[in-house]
């Protein structure tokens, strides 16, 4: 596993953290984005073509998620806000002077964060949130898979969905839920922010949509536990659920990608 400290805003890097061995590296590849029998923001179906990318195997937790605001803070340099400390639904709060994961939750996946402060937190690590072209082609693959382990339907030994507000499980909980590539909860649990702004197909790198310093919607992937099977396709683009970029959200998380 990863072993990293923030320390004054800074990463501090082991020797270990250099094999990357709680990412996954993925080929380039050129895939077919989207599909034309789903839901109009999924349309049209395209072709994109990706670099190679790595992407973490599993969610930040709300234990690594603490730590990295027990340097940061809960605002950055620009005053942008990094995390609703003060929703109900956090479950990070500050404990003897120091932000802490709750107890029972530390491995849940971290919720309530801003864009801003996935952003920041990846940034901190040296590497940067996926685009939602490369986080739906780690859950879709080149064999343009329908969910990250296949075409077979949704089901609790493969992800957590339909359960209910708030009803998250640990980071990890769903191994027969992986890609062929390893993978691990890329649908359901929480949704996870990516890079992208909220702009209609066809997806174009160049077009804005991942322009870093505009305050806009953001795409969300993936999935949670108080939404329903349809939204763990590995084309859902996350309409149905808020994703104002300058709030946290009680059912939006997020992964890294370098």
């Amino acid at each position: 596993m990863l072993r990293h400290a923030f320390a004054l805003g800074v990463m501090l890097v082991t020797a270990a953290d250099a094999a990357d061995d709680d990412m996954v590296q993925l080929p380039a590849a050129t895939f077919t984005m989207g599909r034309d029998d789903g839901p109009a923001d999924e349309r049209p179906a395209h072709r994109v073509t990706l670099q190679a990318f790595a992407i973490d195997r599993r969610p930040v937790t709300n234990a690594e998620f603490a730590a990295f605001l027990a340097t940061a803070g809960t605002r950055n340099k620009a005053g942008q806000h990094l995390f609703d400390w003060d929703d109900e639904d956090a479950r990070i709060h500050r404990r003897q002077g120091r932000w802490q994961a709750d107890p029972g939750y530390e491995q849940h996946p971290a919720i309530e964060m801003t864009w801003y402060g996935a952003r920041d937190y990846c940034a901190a690590l040296g590497k940067r949130l996926p685009s939602e072209a490369e986080r739906e082609y780690a859950a879709r693959g080149s064999d343009g898979r329908a969910y990250p382990w296949g075409v077979d339907a949704p089901s609790r030994k493969r992800a957590q969905y339909s359960v209910g507000y708030g009803k998250t499980r640990p980071v990890g909980s769903f191994p027969d839920g992986a890609t062929p590539e390893g993978v691990l909860d890329l649908a359901g649990n929480v949704h996870e922010w990516t890079t992208s702004i909220a702009l209609p197909y066809p997806y174009r790198a160049d077009d804005g949509r991942e322009d870093v310093d505009k305050v806009a919607d953001r795409v969300t992937r993936g999935g949670a536990a108080d939404t329903g099977p349809d939204t763990l396709r590995a084309t859902w683009r996350g309409a149905s659920v808020s994703r104002r970029a300058t709030a946290g959200h009680h059912n939006i998380g997020f992964r890294c990608a370098r």
